[in-house]
């Protein structure tokens, strides 16, 4: 088999990961848990951009690249189609499948953080489930409004603003408590394609509440592209 190297993240690539032998190297940035039960071996930060990574391709005489990172992490991808054309291998995807809206969804698409900004005006009480990326703004929030933010980890609030910090799988009945104890009236989220985080857009629709979807960035072009792991790692084989 073809050494490679597993840019991950999500949940579907530590699934990947645990199917490679030792020869092979799981990559992760660092944010989130880091696994201990591998057989494959682990490297844990960033490589200095493409550059640094095509280096490390041709140091370690990695034959295959793929991109198993989050469908927002469009630098990490846009810096492995650029190593792996420079290191001459190819360059396999996996690319999660989008949510669709339902009958009952008030689905409306913002394309950056200032269009998403004119679009929340109305509202008193989001739900931000962007990760970080809310956290720069937290002292920016209108008067009228009170924010709750969630990401992977705690971080310190303000006044107008509570972090909460958790993971999923989220169980669609703790959401349902979340969304009633802080009245939440608008939520904001990635188009992230996860079971994991989907209960959310349930409890959005049951309730008629209007979802802030973050468009998702456009990726380059795999040589390769799949859209389960099933069949991915059947190509493997």
């Amino acid at each position: 088999m073809k050494r490679i190297l597993l840019l991950g993240g999500v949940t579907e690539a530590l699934a990947i990961a645990r199917t490679l032998g030792p020869e092979h190297i799981y990559s992760l940035a660092g944010i989130g848990r880091v696994p201990t039960d591998l057989r494959c071996q682990l490297r844990v930060g960033g490589y200095g951009g493409a550059e640094g990574l095509a280096a490390y391709l041709r140091e370690q005489r990695i034959d295959l690249l793929l991109d198993a990172t989050h469908p927002y992490a469009a630098q990490i991808s846009h810096n492995a189609a650029l190593a792996a054309r420079a290191a001459g291998i190819e360059l396999w995807a996996l690319r999660r499948p989008t949510w669709h809206p339902q009958p009952g969804d008030d689905w409306r698409a913002v394309a950056d953080w200032p269009e998403l900004v004119e679009a929340l005006a109305p509202f008193e009480r989001p739900l931000f489930t962007l990760g970080r990326e809310p956290l720069q703004h937290i002292h920016q929030i209108p008067p009228h409004q009170f924010w709750t933010l969630r990401s992977l980890d705690s971080y310190p609030g303000n006044h107008q603003c509570e972090i909460i910090g958790a993971r999923g799988p989220f169980v669609l009945e703790e959401e349902r408590v979340l969304f009633d104890r802080r009245r939440i009236d608008v939520l904001i989220s990635k188009n992230s394609g996860s079971g994991a985080t989907e209960p959310k857009l349930q409890v959005a629709r049951e309730r008629g509440l209007p979802v802030l979807i973050l468009a998702r960035p456009a990726l380059p072009v795999a040589d390769r592209e799949w859209y389960s792991v099933a069949e991915l790692l059947e190509s493997m084989r």
